[in-house]
């Protein structure tokens, strides 16, 4: 497996690479964000390696620039930033896992090997489906270009059902995924109720219908609510 190792610190980078190699990776080297970017774009590289403080562009968007293109290529955050909000600023941005130094070269090619398991799958940061957009990271909804305030209820919904699009959702399931303790709700129609109150803000003023229901079965969000 060949993979990308992005770090301005040129004797960890090396020692990065003699550490994979000794795992069997194929290992290529970069030293600052612009040259990790284009070689992370033309290479066909099965995971990158990706340090957070870059020369010429960070990590956070190198990925984010990776993730706009649609390239899913598995991304290891490797970074002294040990701050939980790093982490999920990272992984909010299309990373795959994050790192912290220092760090065992056993651990960073165990966490490599799970990543290229995974494949390079779709993962967008931004969930869409059609013109909806759903940013969980700034926790932002729009259509096209309008924004579309939801309380905090209707954002999770939303996000779940953008999560599986396409897919038949039970009330059941949403109930369990979305509610705090779905136990201590007896009635199912909660569900039906907060889907109405989707529809009346990312539906009903666009002349469109994405949250289908399925009678009998539950609801799907359509890819296109024209």
């Amino acid at each position: 497996m060949r993979v990308l190792v992005v770090e301005d610190e040129r004797r960890l980078a090396a020692a990065v690479k003699r550490g994979l190699a000794a795992s069997g990776f194929a290992v290529d080297l970069a030293f600052d964000g612009v040259s990790g970017l284009h070689l992370a774009r033309e290479g066909g590289y099965d995971g990158v390696v990706l340090d957070i403080m870059l020369p010429g562009m960070s990590g956070y968007k190198v990925c984010e620039r990776l993730r706009a293109e649609e390239n899913w290529v598995p991304v290891l955050f490797l970074s002294a930033k040990d701050g939980e909000y790093d982490q999920a600023d990272g992984l909010d941005l299309g990373g795959d896992d994050y790192l912290t130094k220092p760090f065992s070269y056993i651990v960073l090619a165990a966490r490599l090997r799970a990543l290229l398991r995974r494949g390079a799958a779709p993962r967008p940061a931004v969930l869409q489906a059609g013109d909806l957009f759903l940013d969980p990271a700034s926790r932002t909804v729009r259509r096209g270009a309008l924004p579309v305030e939801l309380t905090a209820r209707e954002f999770s919904l939303l996000e779940y059902l953008m999560r599986r699009c396409g897919v038949v959702v039970s009330k059941a399931e949403l109930l369990s995924h979305v509610w705090d303790d779905p136990d201590e709700i007896a009635d199912l129609n909660v569900v039906e109720v907060y889907v109405g109150y989707l529809r009346r803000k990312i539906d009903a003023p666009f002349g469109r219908k994405s949250v289908q229901t399925v009678r009998g079965a539950g609801y799907l969000l359509a890819d296109d609510g024209g």
